[in-house]
C-alpha cells in the first residue's frame, strides 16, 4: 500500500488564510477526483476542521494529540461532509509541547497507519514542534504569503528544512488575499506579481497562480449558522473558486507523479538507522566482560544478560561490563563508607543508598599526586545526573587486611586488577565510571540513546576531574 502523500499549510505570521486554504483544498481535491481520500487534520485550536466538516453531534473517538502518543492514525478518523474525512482537533495540545521535542514523531505515526491518498495539515502561526511535525513529513509545503513580512518570515521554514538536512523541494510559496484593486506602476502591475518576484528572487518556488482577497468567501466563516461554508458550493461565482480548483490540480497532479513518498524514505532510512543501531549495538554487547567486574559470577550470556546492578566503563574504553548490586554495595559501605558492620539487603540503609544511586554516576580513579610505588590512594566520586559532584573520597589501598585473626585479600582488587591496574598492579591514569541499571533490563544501557547520554556524562566528568 502506497504511503499518504503529505500536504502541509505553514506560515509562521497568522491571517494570511491558512485555514481557509486547508479546509477548501480538501473539499476541492474530493471534487476532482471522488474515490482519493482526502484526510484534513489541525494543530490550531479554532476548530474550523471540526465545525465545517462533521456532520451531526458525534462524539469524536479520538484527537490529533494522540497521533505523538501512540495510537493509530486510522482509529481517529470521522467521515465528514463532503466525503472528506477529518482527525478532531484538540483545545488542549499545547499540554503537549514540554513532552515533545522530536520533529519526527508525527512521520514515525503516519508511516505505522493504513492511511491512503492525500493529508492536509492545517499548522498554527509558529514553527512550534507540531509545525516542526508537519514539515518534517511532508511531501509537499505550501506556504501562503499575503505581504513582504509574511515572506519575509518564510526563512524560518527554509532554515528547518536545512538544518534537519532535507531537500527544499517540497516548499512552495502562494500568494493569498490578493487584494486585486491595487495597481502599481513599474514592471510588477499588482500585489501578486511584486510578491512572485520578491519570493523568485529569494531563491524560492511558488506554486503556479495565487488566491484573492475576497468579502464572499471571508463572510462563508462568520454567519448566524455558526457555520463553515467551502467556496465549492458556496462561492462558485467569485474567481476564488476558479484560483482554488487551480492549486487542487497541481497537488492531485503532484501526488500522482511517480516518485518516492516522503514517508516511504522515513520509514526506508529509520529502517536502515535500526539495523545499524543494532549492529552497534551488538558491538557494545560483545565488547563486555562476561562476569561481573567484582566477583567474577557469570552474568553475560549468549542469548541474555542476567541480573545486574551497575553498567561500569573505563575512560580509556579497556573495560566495560555490569556489576551485581550486593558486590558493588558491598565495596561501598566497606571501604568508602566506613561501616563498622555488614550491610544487608533488607537494612534501611541499603534501600536508601539503593533509591539515592538511582540517581547517581560513581567513579574510581587514581588520587592525584600519588605515585609512591609503595602506596597507593583510591579517589571515589559520587555525582549528579547532570554529572554535577556531589561528594568525593580518598583511600589508601592495602591489598591484604585484617579480618577477625587472618589477613585476607581486599575485595577491591579483583575489581582493579579488571579495570585500572597495569600489569605491574599499578593504577592507570583512566578512570571507571559507573551507572545504576535496571536489574530486568540491564542491557538497555547499551542502547543508543541511552550510550550516548552515559558517554556524554562522562566525557563532562572528565573534565572536571584533577
Amino acid at each position: 500500500m502506497a504511503a499518504p502523500y503529505i500536504v502541509t499549510i505553514s506560515s509562521e505570521k497568522g491571517g494570511v488564510g491558512k485555514t481557509t486554504l486547508a479546509t477548501n483544498l480538501a473539499v476541492y481535491l474530493k471534487a476532482l477526483h471522488e474515490d482519493l481520500p482526502v484526510t484534513l487534520l489541525s494543530f490550531d485550536n479554532h476548530f474550523s476542521v471540526d465545525q465545517m466538516f462533521r456532520i451531526g453531534r458525534t462524539v469524536p473517538r479520538g484527537d490529533v494529540s494522540q497521533l505523538f502518543t501512540g495510537a493509530d492514525a486510522g482509529s481517529l478518523l470521522e467521515t465528514g461532509e463532503y466525503g472528506v474525512q477529518f482527525i478532531p482537533s484538540n483545545r488542549n495540545l499545547h499540554q503537549l509541547r514540554r513532552e515533545l521535542d522530536d520533529p519526527s514523531a508525527l512521520a514515525k505515526a503516519l508511516s505505522r497507519s493504513n492511511l491512503e491518498g492525500i493529508v492536509i495539515i492545517d499548522t498554527r502561526p509558529d514553527l512550534d514542534i507540531f509545525t516542526q511535525n508537519a514539515l518534517f513529513a511532508s511531501d509537499r509545503v505550501i506556504v501562503p504569503v499575503k505581504d513582504a513580512p509574511s515572506l519575509e518570515n518564510c526563512r524560518h521554514l527554509y532554515d528547518f528544512f536545512d538544518t534537519h538536512g532535507l531537500p527544499r523541494r517540497p516548499l512552495r510559496i502562494l500568494p493569498c488575499l490578493v487584494d486585486g484593486r491595487i495597481h502599481f506602476d513599474g514592471p510588477f502591475r499588482d500585489p501578486y506579481q511584486l510578491l512572485k518576484a520578491y519570493a523568485i528572487n529569494r531563491g524560492y518556488r511558488c506554486m503556479e497562480g495565487f488566491i484573492a482577497k475576497s468579502p464572499k468567501v471571508e463572510s462563508l466563516n462568520t454567519n448566524p449558522e455558526g457555520k463553515i461554508y467551502p467556496v465549492l458550493t458556496h462561492g462558485r461565482q467569485t474567481e476564488v473558486h476558479l484560483q482554488l480548483t487551480n492549486v487542487a490540480r497541481q497537488i492531485y497532479l503532484s501526488s500522482i507523479e511517480p516518485q518516492a513518498r516522503r514517508l516511504d524514505e522515513f520509514k526506508q532510512n529509520a529502517t536502515q538507522r535500526e539495523d545499524e543501531q543494532q549492529d552497534v549495538f551488538e558491538l557494545r554487547r560483545n565488547s563486555l566482560a562476561t562476569g561481573c567486574l567484582v566477583c567474577g559470577k557469570p552474568l553475560v550470556e549468549s542469548t541474555h544478560i542476567g541480573p545486574a546492578g551497575y553498567f561500569a566503563q573505563s575512560s580509556d574504553d579497556r573495560v566495560s561490563g555490569f556489576i551485581e548490586e550486593e558486590c558493588f554495595s558491598d565495596l561501598v559501605f566497606r571501604y568508602f563508607y566506613g561501616a563498622k558492620r555488614v550491610i544487608e539487603s533488607r537494612d534501611p540503609i541499603w534501600d536508601l543508598f539503593r533509591e539515592s544511586a538511582q540517581r547517581s554516576y560513581f567513579l574510581l580513579q587514581r588520587a592525584p599526586n600519588t605515585r609512591n610505588f609503595f602506596q597507593q590512594k583510591l579517589s571515589f566520586y559520587r555525582f549528579d545526573e547532570n554529572g554535577l559532584e556531589v561528594s568525593h573520597k580518598t583511600i589508601e589501598l592495602q591489598e591484604f587486611e585484617k579480618r577477625l585473626l587472618t589477613k585476607e585479600r581486599s575485595d577491591l582488587f579483583p575489581l582493579l586488577e579488571r579495570t585500572l591496574f597495569d600489569r605491574d598492579g599499578r593504577l592507570v591514569d583512566a578512570f571507571l565510571l559507573l551507572r545504576k541499571v535496571s536489574s530486568d533490563l540491564p542491557e538497555e544501557i547499551l542502547y543508543d540513546c541511552n550510550y550516548a547520554h552515559f558517554a556524554t556524562i562522562m566525557a563532562k566528568i572528565g573534565t572536571q576531574l584533577p
